[in-house]
């Protein structure tokens, strides 16, 4: 009786292993011990590496795509797996490094030089600074009535020359005689001037007297005439196109040729002159104008032309935008 009743205690521990081992741990325990006495009955093959689960074999075997370190050598070549074979196509992460990002850099021509709008290695690239009145000594003002408002207020008379007169056009700058030759009475024309004469920098400021004549187009067609012909006269200077000076805004409102859309329209033209090589754009009105686009009032006597304490703007901005050194003297007007 008591053999019955101890056997029937190890029946019933037997049979609640059996269930949990079966129900809750479904044998896992035993796995890898089972697993070995089945490859040894039945004469089984090479063990798996060690680490790698029968879920990551299972993948690779249906063709949904290689774990990391199980690419074949040549991935996406369609020569392991049934999708590379069927359909050609590798799957997404098999494709060789790198490949992508070739394909964008020719595509997008990215990363085949210099960034966009940078200088190339070796290219000169003008320097600007701030300057002293010195460096005006080699330098020539050419111009209209506001240029000769600088040589009677700017301070730069006993230090630079100045081809200026009241009146002058681009169509008679080379042709008036207006440059005073010393020890004689007789003028001579900005031509014969610069022929005889040499300078580093040209300032030139001219177009206000221009604002009834022409259109725009045919007045930057000769405004690039004169700058060719500067440069044939002058090979080795700079030369510096100023925007014309605005008028203020209720000079502009009288209805007359004379008004600031038609100066901004021509100073747009102006700056497509400069090449930034030998030839340079330079515009004061920013900082002699007001809110309405115009002269401030207050630094006009006449709504065209700045009063004499005012000039020292317009001289401090050039001196503030001076060019130190420049590329390619002798660079062609560009278009």
């Amino acid at each position: 009786m008591k053999r019955l009743k101890g056997c029937y205690y190890l029946i019933l521990f037997a049979a609640v292993g059996i269930v949990y081992l079966s129900v809750v741990d479904r044998w896992q325990v035993y796995a890898g011990a089972l697993e070995q006495v089945k490859e040894f009955c039945l004469g089984g093959g090479s063990r798996e590496e060690p680490g790698k689960s029968d879920t990551e074999g299972q993948e690779s075997q249906d063709g949904q795509g290689f774990q990391s370190g199980n690419e074949p050598e040549n991935p996406g070549t369609g020569g392991e797996g049934p999708e590379g074979i069927e359909g050609g196509q590798a799957s997404e992460g098999n494709e060789p490094a790198g490949e992508d990002i070739g394909q964008e850099t020719t595509e997008g021509g990215e990363g085949t030089g210099e960034p966009s709008g940078l200088p190339e290695q070796g290219e000169a690239v003008p320097v600007f600074g701030a300057v002293e009145d010195d460096y005006f000594s080699d330098a020539v003002f050419i111009g209209d009535s506001r240029t000769v408002g600088m040589y009677e207020y700017g301070g730069l008379e006993d230090i630079a020359a100045f081809y200026a007169s009241t009146g002058l056009t681009v169509y008679k700058i080379f042709d008036s005689p207006i440059v005073e030759v010393p020890g004689q009475k007789k003028k001579i024309t900005v031509e014969e001037a610069l022929q005889a004469n040499s300078f580093a920098k040209i300032y030139l400021m001219i177009g206000i007297n221009e604002m009834g004549r022409g259109t725009v187009e045919t007045f930057t067609e000769k405004y690039r005439e004169v700058v060719a012909h500067l440069q044939e006269l002058q090979p080795e200077a700079i030369i510096y196109i100023q925007g014309i000076i605005k008028v203020t805004a209720e000079r502009s409102g009288q209805g007359d040729y004379i008004n600031n859309e038609g100066i901004e329209a021509r100073n747009a033209e102006l700056a497509k002159l400069a090449d930034n090589n030998s030839i340079f754009y330079l515009d004061v009105n920013p900082f002699i104008c007001d809110e309405t686009g115009g002269m401030v009032d207050s630094y006009t006597f006449d709504g065209v032309h700045l009063k004499a304490k005012y000039i020292q703007i317009w001289k401090d901005y050039l001196k503030e935008n001076a060019v130190l050194t420049a590329p390619r003297p002798n660079a062609e007007v560009s278009g």
